[in-house]
Order: C-alpha cells, then structure tokens, then sequence
C-alpha cells in the first residue's frame, strides 16, 4: 500500500485504475460482514473505507482526476455485487467509477494485470494469486513507457464502452 501511497501522492493530473477479477481477497473482514448483512450506510461518511477514502478526497483537492474501470463478468459474482454496493463511497470522494461487462471487452487489448496509472507514466501492476488473495510481492512499481502506453489505451478503451456507475445496474 506505501508504494500507491506514494505514487498516488506524487500524481499530479490524473490516476486511472482498471480492475478486471471476479474476486479479490475473500476473507477480507469487510467483505465477509457484508455478505452477513452489513451495510454502509450513506449518512455516516466516518465509518466508510479510510484511510482511503481520505486519501482520495485530498488528491482531488489538489486537481488530481481519478477514474476506475471495472470488467466484471455477468451475473456478476458477490464480491462484484459488494464492491457495486459500496461504490457510492468512492464516488462520494470524488473518483469516477465505470463498469463494463466482459462481454463487451472481447476485442479489446488488456494487460495481464490489474493495474494503477499515474499521470500516463508510472504504472503500479498489481499481482494475485489465482484465488484473488495478494501475491507476494503484491505490486511492482515500473515507469516502462511501453507499459505506460499499453496501460493507458486500455484504460481509455474500457473507459470509453464503460456504463458510469450511476447507470449501471447489474
């Protein structure tokens, strides 16, 4: 997490994040409280998802635009439905949030990864393990332009045929 800490605190215009798993970590705490009926409730913006959630609001502040992409399968698994539920909170901090349904990124040309970009020249590649829990090492941190630039056209791809979050409804 220190290094998208630290990448993210160095961005100066833009942080894109594409995700395109079905599943990730599923013995996080949250997730597990979620599907035993936990929900955030909007009101009460102190029990959401922090520090995050703060780091994110002050990026914007400083004129940072973060946008993430999610390729999710349909029906859409229940940790896809957790993370469709608690989207309103990123949302609420001022990241943008599209989702496209796989079938839809057919033609597309993807990386192997998940993957933070910043400022279309530093990519964070996040690494999992096949039942979605963080590889060790989880991210590997590369300023490749070749990378960057494969990152970048498939963010802007997904973004393009991506339903905003307020739209989609799975």
């Amino acid at each position: 997490m220190n290094a998208f800490i630290d990448a993210l605190a160095k961005a100066q215009h833009s942080a894109v994040h594409l995700e395109m798993r079905d599943s990730y970590m599923l013995d996080d705490p949250e997730f597990i409280a979620w599907q035993n009926g936990k929900r955030l409730d909007p009101a009460d913006r102190e029990s959401w998802w922090r520090p995050f959630l703060d780091i994110v609001t002050e990026t914007i502040a400083r004129g940072v635009v973060m946008r993430r992409a999610r390729i999710v399968s349909e029906p859409i698994s229940d940790y896809i439905r957790y993370e469709y539920d608690i989207t309103f909170t990123n949302v609420a901090a001022g990241e943008r949030v599209r989702w496209l349904p796989r079938r839809q990124a057919t033609n597309l040309a993807l990386p192997g990864n998940d993957f933070w970009l910043f400022d279309d020249s530093v990519a964070l590649v996040n690494h999992f393990t096949g039942d979605g829990q963080c590889a060790d090492p989880d991210m590997e941190v590369t300023s490749d332009p070749d990378v960057a630039k494969l990152c970048g056209s498939a963010f802007e791809a997904v973004w393009e045929r991506a339903t905003p979050h307020e739209e989609y409804h799975p």
